[in-house]
């Protein structure tokens, strides 16, 4: 049992089961976020880009009838998320644009995450927002003195563009930014807001597309394997990033940032564990599993802060892969 459940019992927050909002619906962690949110009893409002994004995984799920109301929201236009934050007693910013024009991609992030907090504040029903950043905002820093990255570990980033492939880089400095500024804001305008920062999220997927970090953790299963993370890698299973998003909208004691990652692997362990588990499928080797591709651990993301706020994670790798393997043959890529 989490220490912090039952937040709906307390007074200082009061969030109980009432209507949330879900920026972003329709991604991977949008939609699995969604589901778990109409399980637990709430009411959800959550936006998609346009009329013309496909919904019907969402609006088949069950409670979705009653309880879940779908807005058209462009990140670009921060504006109309207003409408679907009426209202809500918690807000979980989840939506991020993919772009490789980091400049445009910070831009259009920090300005909408900005503007939509503001719209929290406006609704004065907000008790809490949390918004999706990612372990990628801590693990790029020149300071290598310490093994233990956490909470006050800050990317920079120079370091991002000297570490990371251009779309990476890009994805990383947006989110180090804009977490910055929405944590900003929120100290300067007294709003609670806690941030979340995953690991490479795996796991099963109800939305209609092989999620890009699925994509990329499933390249021995489809022969891509060169494109698999070098060294090693962390990994967070999607729904305990769910579940860690829900917990920390009703932890009353819930302050600041929340690294989520449960597994820390290599690719001589993860080759290892998928070609013995998974013997009905052809598992590609990298080419190369030297120490540089297999990788040494050298510095390791902590989870102890939500760890110590009494949440536990649910899941190990070999549910991470059996739930992708599941649903990419639900697609045909298998």
């Amino acid at each position: 049992m989490h220490a912090c459940v039952g937040m709906e019992n307390t007074d200082k927050n009061n969030i109980g089961k009432g209507r949330v909002c879900v920026t972003g619906g329709t991604g991977y962690v949008g939609s699995w976020l969604v589901m778990r949110l109409l399980q637990h009893g709430y009411s959800v409002n959550t936006t998609v880009r346009s009329s013309n994004t496909e919904v019907g995984f969402l609006t088949d799920l069950p409670g979705a009838s009653e309880r879940l109301r779908i807005f058209e929201a462009d990140l670009n236009h921060p504006h109309s998320f207003r409408p679907a934050i009426e209202g809500c007693v918690g807000v979980f910013l989840v939506a991020h644009p993919m772009n490789s024009d980091e400049a445009a991609t910070t831009k259009i992030t920090t300005t909408c995450t900005l503007s939509i907090l503001q719209a929290c504040l406006d609704a004065k029903t907000v008790k809490r927002a949390v918004y999706t950043s990612s372990a990628t905002t801590a693990i790029f820093s020149d300071n290598m003195s310490s093994t233990i990255i956490n909470e006050e570990s800050w990317s920079d980033p120079d370091h991002i563009h000297k570490s990371a492939a251009p779309l990476v880089a890009s994805y990383a400095v947006a989110k180090t930014l804009t977490e910055k500024a929405a944590l900003e804001f929120a100290e300067k305008n007294g709003l609670e807001l806690v941030t979340l920062l995953p690991s490479y999220i795996h796991g099963p997927f109800i939305c209609p597309r092989c999620p890009a970090s699925v994509f990329v953790l499933m390249a021995m299963f489809l022969g891509n394997a060169d494109q698999f993370v070098e060294g090693v890698t962390d990994l967070v299973h999607v729904d305990d990033v769910a579940s860690a998003h829900i917990f920390l909208l009703e932890c009353p004691d819930a302050k600041g940032r929340y690294i989520c990652s449960a597994v820390q692997t290599s690719l001589h362990e993860l080759y290892k564990l998928l070609s013995t588990r998974y013997p009905h499928y052809q598992i590609a080797a990298p080419n190369s599993l030297g120490e540089n591709r297999g990788g040494k651990v050298s510095r390791r993301i902590s989870s102890k802060k939500l760890l110590e706020m009494g949440f536990e994670y649910n899941y190990g790798l070999e549910a991470m892969y059996d739930g992708a393997v599941e649903s990419c043959k639900r697609l045909g890529l298998l």
